[in-house]
């Protein structure tokens, strides 16, 4: 079934995997028609050509991929594919569960990193005080890499409870390309391990890559404030690379990770998918935001909420028994934002489907 492809989706996603399903449309008309097939691809795949495509298909897919874009390509008459990119979150690894680690896994959390933490200390590393976080690791620091498999995307944050841990942890880091490391320390402290550094063999080069003193110089006091610092770094690391990522223009598409859960959830009651293809102008939800609508009226997830949203919930009823797809224009400009109460001001191309 069609479905499962989706939580193959969520395993590879959870897994640091990018992936592009391609969805093949029998169209109807230039807005409406039938999905014919899925299937779902890896970078793997996608790199190794995997699967029997014309070349002009993989362009596409890796333009997906590299522009993090929803792309509806024409293939033949009446035929389409649409490619939908899925891109893992920035994972967030902090060494040290104190005063300052509890702020930061909260606010990053809510900035869209996942969040691993870890600390040797039962008392500082537990799910309990790091609700928040993906995962919890309770071990020595040196050991804890065997158990996090560090990959180049991950952004490192070392603020552990002393200057000596923090060097074995900052050894170790220094063995692998990650997208950001920041290490906590006064300047004096810091100076002096990077001298040390250099005398074990590590390159200037390398060491220069380390953000220490960490975060940005706000005048930070308080654990919130260079908690809040620390943050406003790794956006601007995190935003570099969303701007720039294979030298395209990219934009992080959105990922629920309970809508996808509700869609390959088996389940009697008829349903569709919905999700925003593409938006301009000032909308609630971007690119690649996902709901499920049931027909008893049940709703996970959101593509912005209000009228718009109940408007094409509505419209959805008509291909929850029928099957198929529509592409619903959806308008939150002028006298109708206003009309409904909202403060936006943009527009959204959303596709309805169901299989």
């Amino acid at each position: 079934m069609l479905e499962d492809l989706y939580k193959e989706l969520l395993e590879k996603v959870n897994g640091g995997n990018e992936c592009v399903m391609v969805t093949y449309l029998d169209l109807q008309s230039d807005r409406r028609g039938a999905i014919a097939d899925k299937i779902l691809l890896t970078g793997v795949d996608i790199k190794n050509k995997s699967f029997p495509l014309h070349e002009d298909i993989y362009r596409e897919i890796q333009l997906s991929i590299s522009t993090g874009k929803i792309r509806i390509v024409n293939i033949e008459e009446n035929k389409s594919i649409l490619l939908e990119p899925f891109i893992p979150k920035p994972r967030l690894i902090v060494f040290g569960g104190g005063h300052i680690a509890k702020p930061l896994s909260e606010f990053a959390t809510r900035i869209g990193f996942s969040l691993t933490v870890i600390d040797d200390r039962p008392f500082f590393a537990n799910v309990g005080r790091f609700a928040e976080a993906d995962k919890v690791i309770c071990e020595d620091f040196e050991k804890s890499f065997n158990l996090i498999n560090i990959r180049k995307s991950d952004y490192i944050v070392v603020i552990t409870r002393g200057h000596r841990y923090d060097g074995v942890v900052l050894r170790e880091v220094l063995k692998y390309d990650v997208s950001y490391v920041g290490m906590i320390g006064s300047r004096r402290r810091v100076a002096g391990m990077m001298e040390e550094l250099l005398s074990e063999g590590f390159s200037e080069e390398k060491l220069n890559l380390v953000n220490s003193p960490i975060g940005l110089d706000i005048g930070a006091i308080t654990p919130d404030e260079i908690a809040i610092s620390i943050v406003a770094q790794l956006i601007s690391f995190k935003n570099k690379y969303t701007l720039n990522k294979d030298g395209e223009n990219f934009s992080l598409p959105e990922f629920d990770t309970e809508v996808v859960e509700k869609i390959f959830e088996k389940s009697e009651m008829p349903k569709v998918i919905v999700t925003i293809l593409s938006s301009k102008g000032s909308v609630p939800r971007k690119a690649g935001a996902k709901m499920v609508a049931f027909l008893d009226g049940r709703t996970i997830g959101s593509i912005g909420g209000g009228c718009s949203e109940s408007g094409v919930i509505s419209k959805a009823r008509e291909i929850m028994l029928s099957k198929g797809f529509f592409i619903e224009h959806v308008d939150m400009t002028g006298e109708v934002a206003e009309t409904e109460g909202m403060v936006c001001g943009g527009v959204m191309e959303v596709l309805v489907e169901s299989f």
